[in-house]
């Protein structure tokens, strides 16, 4: 009998994508038989997520979960948005938030929680969903937010179920005014940022590669057409005014009424909620934003099954 060592548990785990439990159980029953532990998983259909691992998965939910001054939100994905809808899909993309609280946002260290009520993790969960589903799943990325003092608010676009959906949005809003009236505010910002799509928070968090890149395009532009270099230099910072409009969320118009800056909107809500309010962070989680859907895959496989007929 080969000794089973961890090593060995975690070659099989690489080979049929089974849970660390699950496959300690295979190489007890089969006794150190690497490939005799393969069958017994397939056999019980535990292994079936190895076949699948190759898989497109740009479809799932976003989940969010909040508890005063922290909240979460996590992206769990899938191959079809039919499995969006399935309960037990999303009890785990609501559970996989609920953690993400406690790890702080870290999606290894989420991966590697313990999940509530098993004695295994919440890696493990998803691969024995994956088994039972059939399908590829991921859990793909989570972010914290947190302040020492005021509220984070989430709100879910479209959601098909309390906190789950395909866009998510966490806010945070730092005050020590009336915690209430900090919340209705930031449910309001939270539903502006899912609809204007702001990538940075002011005009100081702007990723500088991003701006030079703005910069040079807009430079380009206006040298095309025909004005002189100084008057080229008033159009770039002109233009890159607008940029932050379009970029920033405190420089956005806010989209609820259409003319006031967000910047100012929370000015002005601080006298109703009774003390100073600052927006210290946001994030907004699209479902399958920057997933590669691989539409050349799908055409190669429609032609397979079409050559296989016959």
């Amino acid at each position: 009998m080969a000794e089973i060592t961890a090593s060995l548990v975690k070659e099989l785990r690489e080979k049929t994508g089974a849970g660390m439990m699950d496959c300690k159980k295979a190489l007890n029953e089969t006794q150190g038989d690497l490939e005799g532990a393969v069958d017994w998983l397939r056999k019980k259909g535990l292994a079936a997520a190895a076949k699948k691992s190759g898989r497109i998965a740009a479809e799932g939910l976003v989940a969010v979960a909040t508890a005063g001054t922290k909240g979460a939100v996590v992206e769990v994905n899938a191959e079809t948005d039919f499995v969006a809808r399935n309960d037990k899909f999303q009890a785990f993309a609501a559970k996989s938030a609920e953690l993400a609280l406690a790890t702080g946002g870290d999606v290894e260290a989420l991966k590697a929680a313990a999940y509530p009520g098993t004695s295994h993790t919440a890696q493990d969960e998803l691969t024995s969903l994956i088994a039972t589903v059939g399908e590829n799943m991921n859990l793909r990325r989570s972010v914290t937010l947190s302040v020492s003092a005021g509220v984070v608010v989430s709100y879910v676009h479209s959601a098909i179920a309390p906190g789950l959906g395909k866009i998510g949005v966490l806010v945070a809003l730092e005050s020590t005014g009336d915690a209430g009236k900090l919340a209705d505010l930031g449910k309001q910002i939270a539903m502006h940022i899912a609809a204007a799509r702001p990538d940075a928070l002011d005009i100081a968090d702007v990723d500088s590669s991003s701006l030079e890149r703005e910069r040079n395009v807009l430079a380009e532009q206006a040298r095309a057409s025909g004005k002189p270099e100084a008057i080229i230099e008033k159009m770039v910072e002109g233009r890159v005014r607008k940029y932050y409009e379009e970029v920033c969320l405190l420089e956005q118009t806010y989209v609820i009424d259409g003319e006031t800056k967000v910047r100012k909107v929370v000015e002005n809500a601080a006298k109703d909620i009774g003390a100073p309010v600052k927006v210290t962070a946001f994030t907004r989680f699209a479902l399958g934003e920057g997933i590669e859907k691989a539409q050349s895959d799908f055409a190669a496989e429609v032609a397979a099954a079409a050559g296989g007929q016959g």
